[in-house]
């Protein structure tokens, strides 16, 4: 297994393959005193006379790679200078000095700005992996003060608009307990991530979780007061000839919103967004309707920014949950948690706001 991963290096890093015959193993008598080993396997093998310097080559620096990073994700130079508060020139020199220390080039190069090329995407796969263990290993040392850290993974809207009202009494009755928040939407590796909890909208079909049941939603099909007043919506039936905005975190919600109607949908057609925020904006902006939960639209409702297109609301097919892994048992600040939540969500549920 050793032998593999060095002649994988090998082939990473360039390291000249000599094919022969008739080879042995040459050990090392004394690692302090020989700097070149010889590795041999069936008719091959190779040598290196700098195998002693292969580990820290490995290892590039950590302002090189988050440069790298938001190159890669950003796609340009400056958009990554901006963001890490460098200068143009400081991010182009990180990145040749990690193109030159791992021998490839990473970035095409051109008049439009700049493209991974295919090592280069491969590689930016691993190094963002890489970098968030990095970041949360870090957050972990650095807000474990009390002891007790609750890293949890929340979607954005729900996040910001229903739990973190709430927070308050949480954190009152529970002061010995760090809080982290990250936005996440859809499924992920809780291992992978360092996360210990999760609030999540869609399914109870997360593979290696537990899943609890929050609460389930009811959507409606909501528009500007403008763009009611520019169409003739007549009913349900006239929705199929104007533009629908649809939310990836909710797929199908407009086919089950018209065959709770009896309805034929239309062809899936019209804008998608990741993001609830930008499709609830696109529908008070009057670019078209979208079918948004009640609960998480009340104060665009009350202002009058948003209406009801036509008045059929129904229970979506996505619900709230609270995920855990099943490969960690519920205990301690996650328990806690869980307790809280319940409590709130159950207090929420019976009252005027409800879903």
């Amino acid at each position: 297994m050793i032998l593999v991963e060095l002649l994988n290096l090998t082939f990473d890093l360039g390291v000249d393959i000599e094919w022969v015959s008739n080879v042995k193993f040459v050990p090392l008598a004394d690692a302090g005193a020989v700097s070149q080993a010889t590795f041999t396997h069936s008719s091959m093998s190779f040598s290196n006379p700098c195998m002693k310097s292969l580990p820290r080559r490995l290892l590039p620096s950590t302002s090189a790679l988050a440069a790298f990073e938001a190159v890669a994700r950003l796609g340009s130079f400056t958009a990554a200078a901006h963001e890490l508060s460098l200068t143009q020139g400081a991010i182009s020199r990180q990145i040749v000095a990690l193109e030159t220390l791992l021998g490839r080039p990473l970035f095409a190069r051109g008049r439009r700005g700049v493209a991974l090329t295919a090592e280069g995407a491969a590689y930016a796969r691993r190094i963002t992996e890489a970098l968030s263990i990095i970041r949360t290993a870090s957050l972990d040392v650095m807000t474990k003060r009390h002891g007790n850290t609750l890293n949890l993974a929340v979607t954005p809207t729900f996040g910001t608009r229903w739990l973190m009202p709430r927070m308050r009494g949480f954190l009152d009755r529970h002061p010995e307990i760090t809080l982290n928040f990250v936005n996440r939407i859809g499924q992920f590796d809780f291992a992978v991530e360092g996360i210990d909890a999760a609030i999540h909208i869609g399914a109870s079909d997360w593979p290696g979780a537990e899943c609890m049941l929050l609460m389930h939603e009811t959507v409606a099909p909501l528009c500007s007061p403008a763009f009611l007043g520019d169409h003739a919506i007549g009913g349900a039936a006239d929705l199929g000839r104007l533009p629908l905005l649809h939310m990836a975190s909710r797929p199908g919600a407009w086919e089950h919103w018209f065959d709770s109607l009896g309805l034929a949908p239309p062809p899936a057609q019209g804008m998608r967004f990741d993001q609830f925020a930008a499709v609830a904006q696109a529908a008070i902006a009057g670019i078209g309707v979208a079918l948004l939960p009640l609960f998480l639209v009340r104060q665009e409702l009350e202002a009058g920014q948003l209406v009801k297109a036509v008045d059929h609301p129904i229970r979506s097919r996505s619900s709230y949950y609270l995920v855990t892994p099943r490969s960690k048992p519920v205990e301690g600040s996650v328990a806690q948690f869980r307790q809280w939540l319940l409590a709130e969500i159950e207090a929420f549920l019976q009252s005027d706001d409800a879903p």
